[in-house]
């Protein structure tokens, strides 16, 4: 299946800051309540050990993603972890609830592209099912501007271009009718955007297949790296792992030690 690089509502300048927001709720409720990136752990903690730090950057933040249960499980190997939330649109709201669940969450109040991020943003980058929303050369500038500034990188899709997970997609609508009244903090427009007005369902559903057909194989991923200057400097592990019913596509780039 060849990539699509349809539109997302969620890219869309126009597209209302407050949906945009719901989503990206739904989506860190989603991941939270389904631990789905239990089995990325280890390759975290890989990576900031490689790299001997102990500070992720999460690009592409939305609403803090799986952050929270994901931060819990890294604190057990490595107490002293601290992680930075961006976004090119960031979720305020989200972040100011994300950092007081946690008292090592930092938050980007600017917009941080992640194609450009700011130097003094050091340590580990993360991206959780965000690179999808670049296309191919935007996605070689991520990972070149990782290289250019020495940091290490890790990138996660919980998606991937195929029929069942397209299939999957289809039921978002209704996971977002079930899950919205237990999404915290809770928000009038959410109910009324959900039920009466159900816009939120909608553009999930949209964006949710839209984000399948946009998601980089391994072996695309593997062809990004070739194309970098700089990229025999690293170690670069790029593979995929399964989580539950589904599968975490992923992207491992550390800085050699020698």
């Amino acid at each position: 299946m060849a990539r699509l690089h349809l539109f997302e509502f969620e890219d869309q300048k126009w597209f209302p800051e407050f949906l945009r927001n719901y989503g990206t709720d739904f989506l860190q409720f989603l991941s939270n309540k389904t631990k789905m990136y239990k089995p990325i752990v280890p390759i975290i903690v890989k990576g900031l050990r490689k790299s001997k730090t102990n500070q992720i950057i999460d690009l592409g933040s939305g609403g803090g993603g799986g952050l929270i249960w994901l931060n819990a499980e890294l604190k057990k190997e490595l107490p002293d972890l601290k992680i930075m939330l961006t976004d090119f649109y960031p979720n305020l709201s989200a972040f100011e609830f994300t950092k007081k669940k946690a008292n090592n969450f930092e938050f980007m109040e600017k917009p941080v592209d992640a194609r450009d991020v700011p130097p003094e943003l050091m340590g580990l980058r993360t991206q959780f099912l965000s690179l999808h929303h670049f296309k191919p050369d935007e996605a070689k500038q991520i990972l070149q501007n990782a290289i250019d500034s020495q940091n290490s990188i890790a990138i996660f899709e919980a998606q991937e271009r195929s029929l069942p997970s397209i299939l999957a997609m289809l039921f978002s609508p209704l996971t977002v009718l079930l899950t919205t009244p237990f999404i915290t903090p809770f928000k009038l427009g959410r109910i009324i955007f959900t039920y009466l007005i159900p816009v939120v369902p909608l553009f999930v559903l949209w964006d949710g297949i839209v984000s399948s057909l946009r998601t980089y194989s391994v072996e695309e991923m593997k062809e990004l790296v070739v194309k970098l200057n700089g990229a025999e400097a690293y170690e670069w592990e790029v593979d995929r792992v399964k989580s539950g019913p589904g599968v975490i596509l992923y992207l491992l780039g550390t800085k050699n030690s020698n």
